[in-house]
């Protein structure tokens, strides 16, 4: 029980006080489940949002209920989960009643200008450092360059790359499977 309570007001914490979204907490959620409480070491950390990035859904949500599942269970899952989603639900309740009032008011659209970089560099840090603890060479760099073209110059559905992307992955991990299983390695 008290672990699902350190995992509620962990996850509540990082919850109410990022700005950004999923990626943006990141960082938070790394110096909080990593090197603070050591619940998970860092290599495991950056697996699990591999992971989490692949399943459909909220990212923060997910990382919370994947976090919370690895230290504490189910229970876990649930603590950490509510504790990342009470927060943003009022603050979005408090901006929704207030907000029709003070959407043209100059000052409020500078405070979200002023947001805006921030936002930025708390979501482009984990990425760097994603990069960094990937595995990444020049054999797999196109992938996500071939993908930004594709999308931005030739309007390419990001539907259809999500398809291509699993269809191209199936194939591969089929091909690796049997490749591995004729030689034995």
């Amino acid at each position: 029980m008290k672990k699902c309570f350190q995992l509620f007001a962990t996850f509540f914490s990082i919850g109410a006080f990022t700005l950004g979204g999923g990626f943006a907490m990141l960082s938070m959620v790394e110096n909080a489940v990593v090197h603070k409480r050591k619940w998970v070491d860092e290599a495991d950390f950056w697996d699990l949002i591999a992971v989490v990035q692949a399943v459909p859904g909220v990212f923060a949500v997910n990382t919370a209920l994947y976090v919370g599942h690895k230290i504490a269970g189910v229970k876990g899952a649930l603590a950490a989960m509510f504790g990342a989603i009470i927060p943003s639900f009022f603050i979005i309740l408090i901006i929704a009643a207030f907000f029709k009032e003070y959407k043209d008011n100059q000052l409020v659209e500078s405070i979200f200008k002023g947001i805006r970089p921030c936002v930025v560099a708390l979501i482009l840090a984990p990425s760097v450092k994603m990069i960094k603890q990937s595995k990444t060479t020049l054999k797999t760099v196109w992938i996500p360059v071939l993908t930004v073209v594709s999308v931005c110059v030739f309007k390419v559905s990001p539907i259809y790359i999500i398809i291509a992307v699993i269809v191209g992955s199936l194939i591969y991990a089929f091909f690796t499977d049997r490749r591995i299983n004729h030689t034995g390695k």
